[in-house]
Protein backbone atom coordinates (compact mmCIF):
# COMPACT_ATOMS: atom_id res chain seq x y z
CA UNK A 1 0.00 0.00 0.00
CA UNK A 2 1.67 3.22 -0.83
CA UNK A 3 1.20 6.86 1.57
CA UNK A 4 -1.65 8.11 -0.91
CA UNK A 5 -3.34 5.35 -0.13
CA UNK A 6 -3.51 5.28 3.35
CA UNK A 7 -6.40 7.51 5.03
CA UNK A 8 -5.45 11.05 5.33
CA UNK A 9 -5.23 11.14 8.78
CA UNK A 10 -2.77 8.29 9.20
CA UNK A 11 -0.81 9.95 6.59
CA UNK A 12 2.40 11.40 8.30
CA UNK A 13 2.07 14.87 6.48
CA UNK A 14 -1.46 15.28 7.40
CA UNK A 15 -1.44 13.64 11.20
CA UNK A 16 1.69 15.74 12.02
CA UNK A 17 -0.57 19.03 10.77
CA UNK A 18 -3.94 17.69 12.07
CA UNK A 19 -2.50 16.29 15.57
CA UNK A 20 1.36 17.79 16.09
CA UNK A 21 4.46 16.42 15.58
CA UNK A 22 4.43 14.77 19.17
CA UNK A 23 1.79 11.86 17.62
CA UNK A 24 4.11 10.48 14.82
CA UNK A 25 6.13 7.86 15.54
CA UNK A 26 9.85 7.70 15.25
CA UNK A 27 9.50 6.00 11.40
CA UNK A 28 6.53 8.36 10.59
CA UNK A 29 8.58 11.67 11.60
CA UNK A 30 11.72 9.77 9.45
CA UNK A 31 9.56 9.13 6.53
CA UNK A 32 8.47 13.27 6.48
CA UNK A 33 12.52 13.79 6.04
CA UNK A 34 12.98 10.95 3.22
CA UNK A 35 9.99 12.15 1.86
CA UNK A 36 9.47 9.15 -0.71
CA UNK A 37 9.86 5.76 -1.44
CA UNK A 38 10.07 3.42 -3.91
CA UNK A 39 7.98 0.66 -6.20
CA UNK A 40 8.67 -1.55 -3.83
CA UNK A 41 8.57 0.43 -0.15
CA UNK A 42 6.58 3.62 1.09
CA UNK A 43 9.02 5.99 2.60
CA UNK A 44 7.41 4.53 6.06
CA UNK A 45 9.11 1.31 5.31
CA UNK A 46 12.70 2.52 4.55
CA UNK A 47 12.43 4.38 7.73
CA UNK A 48 11.82 1.30 9.71
CA UNK A 49 14.18 -0.38 7.57
CA UNK A 50 16.73 2.60 8.64
CA UNK A 51 15.45 2.21 12.57
CA UNK A 52 15.90 -1.59 12.60
CA UNK A 53 19.55 -0.80 11.90
CA UNK A 54 19.85 0.95 14.87
CA UNK A 55 17.18 -0.97 17.27
CA UNK A 56 15.68 2.34 17.35
CA UNK A 57 18.00 4.32 18.62
CA UNK A 58 17.92 7.14 17.73
CA UNK A 59 20.80 8.86 19.36
CA UNK A 60 22.50 5.66 16.84
CA UNK A 61 21.11 7.56 14.01
CA UNK A 62 23.82 10.40 13.62
CA UNK A 63 26.53 7.36 13.74
CA UNK A 64 25.37 5.82 10.06
CA UNK A 65 27.31 7.47 7.82
CA UNK A 66 26.59 8.91 4.39
CA UNK A 67 28.06 5.82 2.40
CA UNK A 68 25.61 3.58 5.42
CA UNK A 69 22.58 5.16 4.22
CA UNK A 70 23.01 5.05 0.89
CA UNK A 71 23.87 1.43 0.65
CA UNK A 72 20.10 1.58 2.00
CA UNK A 73 17.17 0.48 -1.00
CA UNK A 74 15.67 4.22 -1.83
CA UNK A 75 18.25 6.24 -0.35
CA UNK A 76 20.14 7.95 -2.70
CA UNK A 77 22.83 10.43 -2.23
CA UNK A 78 20.36 13.59 -1.82
CA UNK A 79 18.48 11.75 0.62
CA UNK A 80 21.25 10.83 2.49
CA UNK A 81 23.20 13.97 2.87
CA UNK A 82 19.34 15.59 3.77
CA UNK A 83 19.61 12.91 7.02
CA UNK A 84 23.31 13.49 7.74
CA UNK A 85 22.36 17.51 7.67
CA UNK A 86 19.20 16.76 10.26
CA UNK A 87 21.58 14.73 12.09
CA UNK A 88 24.04 16.93 12.66
CA UNK A 89 21.44 19.69 13.26
CA UNK A 90 20.25 17.78 16.17
CA UNK A 91 23.34 17.74 17.30
CA UNK A 92 23.77 21.40 17.50
CA UNK A 93 20.76 22.03 19.08
CA UNK A 94 21.92 20.17 22.00
CA UNK A 95 24.65 22.81 22.31
CA UNK A 96 24.90 24.97 24.71
CA UNK A 97 24.15 28.78 22.68
CA UNK A 98 27.50 30.77 23.61
CA UNK A 99 25.63 34.14 24.63
CA UNK A 100 23.05 32.24 26.75
CA UNK A 101 23.72 32.95 30.47
CA UNK A 102 24.69 29.87 32.05
CA UNK A 103 26.11 29.50 35.20
CA UNK A 104 27.90 26.50 36.27
CA UNK A 105 26.90 25.61 39.78
CA UNK A 106 28.59 22.15 39.89
CA UNK A 107 30.58 19.71 38.06
CA UNK A 108 27.16 17.74 37.73
CA UNK A 109 26.25 20.75 35.46
CA UNK A 110 28.76 21.16 32.98
CA UNK A 111 28.98 17.18 32.35
CA UNK A 112 25.03 17.05 31.29
CA UNK A 113 25.63 19.89 28.80
CA UNK A 114 27.75 18.30 26.94
CA UNK A 115 27.13 14.61 27.86
CA UNK A 116 24.41 13.84 24.46
CA UNK A 117 27.17 15.98 21.97
CA UNK A 118 30.15 14.68 23.23
CA UNK A 119 29.00 10.73 24.79
CA UNK A 120 28.97 8.75 21.44
CA UNK A 121 31.56 10.79 19.71
CA UNK A 122 33.93 8.63 17.83
CA UNK A 123 36.79 10.58 18.03
CA UNK A 124 38.06 12.58 20.81
CA UNK A 125 37.42 16.63 21.23
CA UNK A 126 38.65 18.37 23.95
CA UNK A 127 36.79 21.90 24.71
CA UNK A 128 37.37 25.03 26.48
CA UNK A 129 34.95 26.63 28.66
CA UNK A 130 35.57 30.25 28.78
CA UNK A 131 33.92 31.32 32.60
CA UNK A 132 33.67 34.90 34.74
CA UNK A 133 33.91 35.44 38.57
CA UNK A 134 30.49 33.98 38.44
CA UNK A 135 30.94 31.10 36.71
CA UNK A 136 28.74 32.49 33.86
CA UNK A 137 30.14 30.67 31.05
CA UNK A 138 31.19 33.40 27.97
CA UNK A 139 32.38 31.36 25.30
CA UNK A 140 32.77 27.51 24.32
CA UNK A 141 35.57 26.41 22.02
CA UNK A 142 36.25 23.14 20.25
CA UNK A 143 41.06 23.31 21.39
CA UNK A 144 41.60 20.15 19.57
CA UNK A 145 40.71 16.85 17.52
CA UNK A 146 42.03 13.23 17.79
CA UNK A 147 41.16 10.42 16.68
CA UNK A 148 39.54 7.27 18.57
CA UNK A 149 42.32 7.75 21.65
CA UNK A 150 43.88 11.36 22.07
CA UNK A 151 43.76 14.75 20.43
CA UNK A 152 46.66 16.94 21.23
CA UNK A 153 46.03 20.34 24.01
CA UNK A 154 48.75 23.11 23.54
CA UNK A 155 48.48 25.20 27.08
CA UNK A 156 49.60 28.14 24.95
CA UNK A 157 46.49 27.93 22.69
CA UNK A 158 43.61 27.41 25.74
CA UNK A 159 45.89 30.60 27.43
CA UNK A 160 45.24 32.47 24.24
CA UNK A 161 41.49 31.91 24.34
CA UNK A 162 41.43 32.92 27.92
CA UNK A 163 43.63 36.36 27.55
CA UNK A 164 41.42 37.45 24.48
CA UNK A 165 38.40 37.63 25.74
CA UNK A 166 39.48 38.79 29.64
CA UNK A 167 38.35 34.88 31.26
CA UNK A 168 39.43 34.69 34.76
CA UNK A 169 37.80 31.01 34.80
CA UNK A 170 38.20 27.74 32.79
CA UNK A 171 37.53 24.53 32.56
CA UNK A 172 38.13 22.00 30.22
CA UNK A 173 36.17 19.33 28.73
CA UNK A 174 36.98 16.14 26.44
CA UNK A 175 35.12 13.12 25.70
CA UNK A 176 37.01 9.32 25.74
CA UNK A 177 35.38 7.44 22.47
CA UNK A 178 35.82 4.09 24.55
CA UNK A 179 33.13 5.32 26.32
CA UNK A 180 34.98 4.78 29.57
CA UNK A 181 35.41 7.75 31.23
CA UNK A 182 38.23 7.04 33.87
CA UNK A 183 41.30 9.79 33.32
CA UNK A 184 44.51 8.38 31.40
CA UNK A 185 48.01 9.19 32.73
CA UNK A 186 48.09 11.31 29.65
CA UNK A 187 44.49 13.54 30.79
CA UNK A 188 46.48 14.05 34.45
CA UNK A 189 49.75 15.12 32.84
CA UNK A 190 48.10 17.58 30.49
CA UNK A 191 45.98 18.78 33.30
CA UNK A 192 49.27 19.59 35.24
CA UNK A 193 50.59 21.86 32.60
CA UNK A 194 47.62 23.98 31.88
CA UNK A 195 46.69 24.34 35.55
CA UNK A 196 50.54 25.60 36.21
CA UNK A 197 49.70 27.78 32.24
CA UNK A 198 47.07 29.02 34.44
CA UNK A 199 48.87 30.68 37.78
CA UNK A 200 51.21 32.09 35.78
CA UNK A 201 48.59 34.24 33.83
CA UNK A 202 46.22 34.50 36.73
CA UNK A 203 43.52 32.28 35.40
CA UNK A 204 41.85 29.82 37.54
CA UNK A 205 41.53 26.51 35.88
CA UNK A 206 38.24 24.79 38.07
CA UNK A 207 37.98 21.59 36.67
CA UNK A 208 38.95 19.02 33.80
CA UNK A 209 35.84 16.28 33.22
CA UNK A 210 36.18 13.79 31.17
CA UNK A 211 32.89 12.65 29.35
CA UNK A 212 31.91 8.73 28.61
CA UNK A 213 28.93 7.12 27.18
CA UNK A 214 26.53 8.35 29.66
CA UNK A 215 29.04 8.93 32.23
CA UNK A 216 31.70 10.88 33.40
CA UNK A 217 34.67 11.82 35.34
CA UNK A 218 36.06 14.80 37.42
CA UNK A 219 39.87 14.82 37.27
CA UNK A 220 39.71 17.18 39.69
CA UNK A 221 37.59 15.40 42.46
CA UNK A 222 39.90 12.79 41.84
CA UNK A 223 42.41 14.49 43.06
CA UNK A 224 40.66 15.59 45.87
CA UNK A 225 39.67 19.13 44.60
CA UNK A 226 36.05 20.61 44.41
CA UNK A 227 36.86 24.29 42.92
CA UNK A 228 33.02 24.34 40.74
Amino acid sequence: MKIKELPVTERPYEKLELYGEKMLSNSELLAIIIKNGTKEQTAIDISNIILSKINNNLKELQDITLAEFMNIQGIGKVKAIQLKAVCELTKRMSRPINDTKIQIKNTKDIANIFMDELGREKREIVKLVLLNTKNIIMKIVDISYGGTSSAQVNPKDIMAEAIQIGAPKILLIHNHPSGDPEPSFADFEITERIEKASKIMGIELIDHIVIGDGSYTSIFLKRGVNNV
